[in-house]
């Protein structure tokens, strides 16, 4: 990094909802709230698929990436956000807020590729059932986790190093609860068109891209159940699936409304509050999602605690 680079700001001001006093406590403990939720549901997700064999499946191995993913997401936001909803000295340091900003892109994009990961699962068990076994071996499976992570850490350095290079010598006050790619460009000391447009095109390929894919997946799957000659098998299909369709369209539904969208159609409540849906409210959905009409998921948590009981005894 540029020597003037460090000595000009060492700190940024997370703004977030400075402007929003009665609201403070109120949000603190929504977001609390929403945060304990997903520490415990995706927790509950990670220990039950990791210590009962019946699930060590393909799909239960995504979902444990996922549940992961959903921990480290709202974990690289939430705490620091706690923090400054009941504290008057609202900055974070200048590397931190590199940080941050890289393990946001990184959890963020490993998500939009592992549920892409996930619809080809679905696609290869519901269309090529005989296959299944042999297609989405672990070897498979894990090659597949282990691209999105690679595209996460990849995509995920390398924007934040282009970013955290260039010079910031004015204002340091983010208008945002953390550091948002395009809140933060905004106060560099130079021009930076091309690094937006650069980001931009970047916004577009990583969500549309992994997004037609998985529209493109659930065609086959749909033209695919539609031809079941029984009627039940036609509804196991469809639940199988419906999960995973519900997750994708809450994290895309959000992402390209937050990304995608023109610059003119942003405001700055509107930004934030949506912010505060797609890293807080988001991730805590996913394993209630998952779980209710996941029987399964019942079954392990059952005999879980079942056998929880006996020992206690």
């Amino acid at each position: 990094m540029k020597e003037d680079n460090q000595s000009c700001l060492t700190e940024f001001v997370l703004q977030g909802f400075s402007d929003f006093k009665t609201m403070q406590e109120l949000l603190f403990c929504l977001v609390l709230m929403f945060y304990s939720m997903t520490l415990m549901g995706n927790s509950l997700i990670l220990i039950l698929t990791s210590l009962n064999p019946t699930l060590h499946t393909p799909m239960y191995f995504f979902l444990w990436n996922l549940s992961f993913l959903e921990i480290g997401y709202t974990s690289t936001i939430s705490p620091k956000m706690l923090v400054n909803l009941l504290s008057e000295k609202q900055t974070i340091s200048f590397w931190g807020c590199g940080c941050q900003m890289c393990f946001f892109i990184l959890f963020g994009l490993t998500e939009c590729c592992l549920l892409c990961a996930m619809a080809y699962d679905r696609y290869v068990a519901i269309c090529k059932p005989l296959q299944y076994p042999y297609i989405m071996n672990y070897k498979e499976c894990a090659k597949l986790a282990v691209a999105s992570w690679a595209i996460g850490v990849f995509v995920s350095l390398g924007q934040s190093t282009s970013i955290f290079t260039l010079p910031f010598c004015g204002s340091n006050r983010i208008s945002h609860f953390f550091c948002d790619i395009k809140h933060v460009l905004r106060l560099a000391s130079t021009n930076t068109y091309k690094d937006e447009l650069a980001i931009s095109i970047l916004a577009v390929l990583i969500i549309l891209v992994p997004l037609l894919l998985i529209l493109f997946s659930y065609i086959l799957i749909i033209s695919s159940i539609l031809r079941m000659p029984v009627a039940k098998n036609r509804s196991k299909a469809f639940s199988t699936c419906s999960s995973h369709l519900t997750v994708v369209f809450i994290f895309y539904g959000t992402a390209i409304v937050t990304y995608i969208r023109p610059s003119s159609a942003h405001s700055m409540d509107s930004n934030r509050f949506l912010a505060l849906l797609y890293t807080v409210v988001t991730p805590s959905l996913n394993p209630i999602i998952y779980s209710l009409r996941n029987k399964e998921i019942k079954a392990a948590f059952m005999k879980s605690v079942a056998r929880k009981q006996v020992f206690m005894e």
